[in-house]
């Protein structure tokens, strides 16, 4: 947000400060402070991520199954989902055609994909991590 009006206020600043110096001066500040601002952003953004990282590793170590099982689970479901989505519901679809039996019904795979897209992706961020060696 800060990058949009600096430009702004920089005009503002060589009409109100005739000095160059005190103009020039006070659009550093500015910068300054814009970049504050956003690096205060992202620093909170990565405790954040730092916090949800160490309470991944507290559910993985759990020997409780509904504690460290809910994430495969999940993918589990997606599988199942998928697997009945494209392969099973059209096979079924095409048996109950020609038997004459009512078709079965669809899925919405719409929240499935995101779940399975979100979820392959931090597993594939995890493999690049493993491969730089980063995470061990």
């Amino acid at each position: 947000m800060w990058q949009a009006l600096i430009p702004a206020i920089s005009g503002i600043l060589e009409k109100v400060l005739p000095d160059p110096k005190a103009a020039t001066d006070a659009k550093l500040k500015m910068m300054e402070l814009a970049q504050k601002g956003e690096l205060a952003y992202l620093d909170a953004d990565l405790k954040l991520a730092l916090g949800q990282i160490e309470v991944n590793a507290v559910e993985a170590a759990s020997p409780n199954l509904f504690v460290s099982g809910w994430r495969p689970g999940a993918g589990w479901v997606c599988v199942l989902g998928l697997i009945y989505t494209f392969l099973a519901q059209p096979l079924i679809a095409w048996y109950a055609n020609i038997k004459g039996w009512p078709t079965p019904p669809t899925l919405d795979t719409d929240i499935l994909m995101v779940l399975l897209t979100g979820m392959l992706g931090l597993g594939g961020y995890r493999t690049f991590e493993k491969s730089k060696g980063v995470a061990r």
